[in-house]
């Protein structure tokens, strides 16, 4: 029998803001604050995004290919890690600490900036190192601002990427190649993604709407999410389902096939039922086809009592760091009564299966024990993480 692993210690950088006690008083309350109109990443105009607007910490005592917002989004949340790594470092050792993290834009954003100087001037400039964008940057670099050793490794599979990482380290750990991993993901705003989604017609002309009958699309996001995995501790990491149905290139399955396979395999390897679970966290983008087939996957699994709720419509969508960051909020709800709320216009599409979307200040009879996240990628790539008390 495998092992049960923990989830010890979270920390995370947000438009809901930069440390647990913040993001959690915001995520309550619906706080919508960190959606705003940015006027630089679209060609075409203005348009919506999560944006984390706090000051970030400088990397000038860094190599110079690790100098990227990305980057700095994750130090900002790594700070908050550097104890008990140190003193799991004291403990096991540096080679026994892995790095599983997941990303989708690493440092582009770095590499758009270099290219438009080019145009201009001719040359890419000091600042601009090719490594940026390499995704295997951020867990290099995560090794070295962490000082550990141990496996490590960048998981690219879009918006699944940081809670793949979650099925990984369980395997490192299991497979007895680390005894802790650092497990998450971090994402930074950049002008390819904000065009790519805009030219499939998949971001709002808005803040973004999840599961109503208006919605239209995504508004993209930035966060770092950033946990301790190991072999003790309080929250459990239940069980993570993958599947891979393959349906399309970019749409999901509408029948929400491969997200169903998903949520039932996490339940099965933890050995829980649907009734089980206390609250589902939506993967909700608030695009037509992916709000459609989860409302039918969740229907299917847990029927139409199970609160549920996506925090897009605060957060955005944060693409490889979704997944990590939503299982971090599930991982604040743990032992407290109230529900993350779900933030949309209250107008239900009459075409979807009736789910228990939760509104502000809703509250469970019993505290919290149990929740489950959804994170559903481009090519049916699916993963749901439950964890629990």
């Amino acid at each position: 029998m495998q092992q049960p692993l923990f989830i010890s210690h979270y920390a995370m950088v947000n438009p809901l803001g930069c440390d647990n006690k913040t993001i959690k008083r915001n995520l309550l309350a619906g706080n919508q604050d960190g959606i705003v109109v940015n006027n630089e990443l679209l060609n075409e105009g203005p348009i919506y995004v999560g944006a984390v607007q706090a000051a970030l910490p400088s990397l000038a005592q860094y190599p110079r290919e690790f100098h990227t917002r990305n980057n700095q989004l994750a130090a900002l949340a790594l700070d908050q890690l550097i104890t008990p790594v140190s003193e799991l470092k004291q403990q096991y050792g540096q080679h026994r600490i892995a790095v599983i993290v997941g990303t989708s834009t690493s440092g582009i954003a770095q590499g758009e900036q270099a290219m438009v100087q080019h145009l201009k001037q001719g040359e890419f400039g000091g600042n601009y190192h090719y490594q940026q964008q390499e995704m295997e940057n951020l867990s290099q670099f995560i090794s070295v601002y962490l000082g550990v050793k141990g496996p490590a490794m960048t998981l690219s599979t879009a918006c699944s990427s940081s809670a793949k990482a979650f099925a990984t380290a369980q395997e490192l750990i299991a497979a007895d190649l680390a005894d802790v991993a650092i497990v998450g993901g971090v994402d930074s705003l950049c002008g390819m993604t904000v065009n790519g989604f805009t030219a499939l017609a998949s971001t709002s002309a808005g803040i973004s709407n999840p599961s109503s009958k208006n919605r239209d699309g995504i508004n993209l996001g930035e966060a770092a999410a950033l946990c301790i995995v190991e072999k003790q501790g309080t929250i459990k990491l239940l069980g993570v389902g993958e599947s891979s149905d393959a349906h399309h290139m970019s749409a999901p399955h509408p029948q929400g096939e491969g997200a169903v396979a998903a949520m039932r395999a996490a339940l099965s390897r933890a050995g829980y039922q649907p009734s089980d679970v206390d609250y589902v966290n939506l993967h909700g983008t608030a695009t037509p086809k992916n709000d459609e087939m989860e409302a039918i996957a969740v229907a299917e699994v847990f029927g139409t009592d199970t609160p549920c709720s996506s925090s897009k419509g605060m957060i955005g969508h944060t693409l490889g760091a979704a997944g990590a960051t939503e299982i971090g909020l599930c991982w604040l709800l743990l032992g407290e009564t109230e529900f993350a709320p779900h933030i949309w216009d209250g107008e239900a599409d009459p075409a979807l299966p009736t789910i228990n979307l939760v509104p502000v200040g809703a509250k469970s009879e019993a505290k919290i024990k149990t929740c489950l996240s959804n994170s559903f990628a481009f090519g049916g790539n699916n993963v749901s993480v439950l964890i629990g008390l």
